[in-house]
């Protein structure tokens, strides 16, 4: 197993490393604006376009979380000889990282909405550092969701690349004459 390989599989066993990851990088950006009043760019739009942004946010987000919910369904369907094994192996963290993902996108959902909520002229309560932390939380997530669905779907398609492993089913030539004949009755 190469590096790459090992620090895949690391990031992708410690979900709470999303929530570290967006802290950092919220907190330090919160940090550099409030004593170097530096880089501090959603202070230079008014109250009401941060609120619009917000907003816009929080849609997006939510609409990527549906597709989550569509991915796990797609999940579920599939049911190659492969994915039946993973099911079986690793049912605990599969569940654990669908689950998360979905309430990660809740979790996204209900900051910026906060952020929306609380967020007044000159940003007294730093909601967009709020809406900051969630964005990046949010990224984070939706990076785990592909790579987890492209993960299962490489699985899937492994099983539909080698059709000899299955048998194709059997075709009954008189089945068109029957059935052409059974509609004219």
């Amino acid at each position: 197993m190469g590096v790459r390989d090992r620090a895949v599989e690391r990031w992708a066993e410690h979900l709470w490393g999303d929530y570290l990851v967006s802290a950092v990088v919220a907190g330090t950006h919160a940090g550099v604006t409030r004593w170097w009043h530096r880089g501090d760019f959603l202070a230079w739009i008014d109250s009401s376009q941060r609120t619009d942004l917000y907003a816009a946010a929080a849609g997006v987000t939510s609409a990527i979380g549906g597709l989550s919910a569509i991915a796990i369904s797609l999940y579920s369907a599939a049911n190659g000889e492969r994915l039946r094994a993973v099911r079986r192996q690793q049912q605990h963290s599969l569940r654990r990282s669908w689950r998360s993902l979905l309430q990660g996108t809740a979790l996204a959902c209900l900051l910026l909405l906060a952020s929306l909520a609380v967020d007044r002229d000159q940003d007294p309560l730093s909601a967009r550092f709020v809406f900051e932390y969630a964005m990046v939380f949010a990224v984070c997530r939706f990076a785990r969701l592909v790579w987890l669905f492209d993960s299962v779907m490489r699985i899937s398609d492994a099983d539909l690349a080698e059709p000899a492993a299955v048998a194709p089913p059997a075709r009954d030539p008189d089945w068109v004459r029957r059935r052409g004949g059974s509609s004219s009755s």
